[in-house]
């Protein structure tokens, strides 16, 4: 095992030293070094005067978005990873995906931006799988759907965007598909025949819908050869300030030659500039860049009061997380001081079926937040295209976290309202040692198993 270890640290010593010289080469190496909380740098910069609603589960989240497609006067864009037309935003028929956007094709533009699917038709979904997709939305209707294929090799689009008139924005980690799993679930996760969901979208007006329709636009010109209509600017809906963040690889698109990294410089900033806590939900913790200042921080903590609490799945759809061994590092580096806490969800009731963690959530010191399509691996980090927003705003942060917290512990939002560090030493761990609680801990987290195999695999797969 010993052995097992170095050279699996030698390997994620060259995965970060590949992405430095990688970075540099086209004139992205300070991502890595970004100390804060700050704002990105570059374009969009942050922009004042938004209205923003953090929507927490697809019962919350979906119905919205489809309130708001059915108020749509103008255009209505829409950027997934994967999109069924059957897909329900609702309990009824009415509320299926197809259903919504036919009748908003015979009076407005409705064009629909997905990942052409894999390549090679080992991987799902396939290429043919996608074109199926696409025939089904298109037919019968005036709904144009186009496919990317302007991918790194073995990578995807994966960010997930909605946009009405320019008026209002989706940005999360939800997709509009019932592929691998119903996103249609409550807070309180209850039995089902299924697996459980949870993820998360912000809701967004104001000047920043303009950045993401931009985005969308460029993509869809990219993909289509189609230039869209200029996005009109939004007049300030709130006082919330926000800034778009993505990531797109070099050489993808023409008009993005050096690609955008801004989501890894702000994860990079914030977490390094962490005081008091670090609370993280995402669907992988496999990069070796964020894992290594977060071992850091562990191992020299800025304060005795210093805490990192994560939650993700039981079991990723494409392996289990200790097959890279990334928290079994966070866990040695904490070595036993009790700071570092990895946690999972079950359903609530019989039978006790998982709740797959989809949400892309990163929150620091309760002062700054982040949330959209990425996860913290090397795919979303380097290599797929995806969209988050930011947000450097106390309240929003606090109530967002304390939002979470009161769904997952099953407390009242009143009694989170003190230090998160006592919530994190006294109820999230009573609570994880609870078998019969929804919350549990994450199983296998206190060794690194497979070392060697995981860096190489994140090597060949995430690049």
């Amino acid at each position: 095992m010993q052995l097992d270890d170095r050279v699996g640290d030698a390997i994620e010593r060259a995965v970060r030293a590949h992405h430095r010289r990688r970075l540099r080469r086209i004139g992205w190496e300070h991502t890595l070094d970004a100390v804060g909380p700050a704002w990105a740098g570059g374009e969009p910069p942050p922009r004042a005067g938004n209205a923003v609603e953090v929507l927490i589960d697809g019962a919350e989240a979906l119905p919205r978005v489809a309130a708001e497609l059915r108020r749509a006067e103008s255009h209505v864009y829409l950027a997934g990873w994967h999109v069924t037309p059957t897909f329900r935003l609702g309990p009824s028929r009415e509320d299926e995906l197809r259903t919504i956007l036919a009748e908003l094709a015979e009076r407005i533009p409705v064009r629909v931006l997905v990942w052409a699917g894999a390549p090679l038709p080992l991987f799902r979904p396939s290429r043919g799988d996608v074109r199926r997709l696409r025939e089904t939305l298109e037919r019968g209707t005036r709904i144009r759907c186009a496919l990317d294929d302007r991918e790194r090799p073995m990578h995807c689009h994966h960010e997930k965007l909605v946009v009405v008139d320019d008026r209002v924005a989706f940005v999360g980690g939800i997709d509009l598909t019932s592929y691998a799993g119903n996103r249609l679930d409550a807070h309180t996760h209850p039995a089902r025949g299924e697996i459980g969901w949870h993820d998360a979208a912000a809701r967004l007006e104001g000047p920043v819908v303009a950045d993401v329709a931009e985005h969308f636009a460029l993509r869809w010109r990219e993909v289509t050869g189609e230039p869209l209509p200029a996005p009109r600017a939004a007049e300030p809906a709130g006082e919330t300030e926000v800034q778009l963040l993505r990531t797109i690889p070099e050489r993808i698109y023409d008009a993005l030659p050096r690609g955008d990294f801004r989501i890894l410089e702000a994860y990079t900033a914030a977490l390094s500039g962490a005081k008091r806590l670090v609370y993280l939900e995402s669907q992988f913790l496999w990069s070796p860049e964020i894992v290594a200042i977060l071992a850091e921080k562990l191992r020299r903590p800025p304060t005795d009061r210093f805490r990192l609490v994560v939650l993700l799945p039981a079991r990723p759809n494409s392996g289990a997380d200790d097959t890279r061994g990334q928290l079994g590092v966070l866990a040695a580096a904490d070595d036993g001081a009790g700071r570092f806490l990895a946690c999972t969800l079950r359903q609530r009731g019989t039978p006790r079926k998982s709740v797959y963690v989809h949400a892309k959530i990163g929150i620091v010191d309760d002062e700054w937040l982040t949330l959209g399509s990425a996860n913290l691996n090397e795919h979303s980090l380097f290599n797929d295209t995806e969209v988050n927003v930011a947000f450097r705003d106390e309240p929003l942060a606090r109530a967002t976290r304390i939002r979470l917290w009161a769904e997952h512990l099953e407390r009242a939002p009143e009694e989170l309202q003190g230090d998160p560090t006592d919530s994190v030493d006294g109820l999230w761990r009573r609570l994880a040692d609870d078998e019969t609680h929804h919350l549990n801990w994450l199983p296998n987290v206190s060794r690194r198993s497979k070392a060697l195999l995981g860096p190489i695999q994140s090597l060949v797969v995430d690049g």
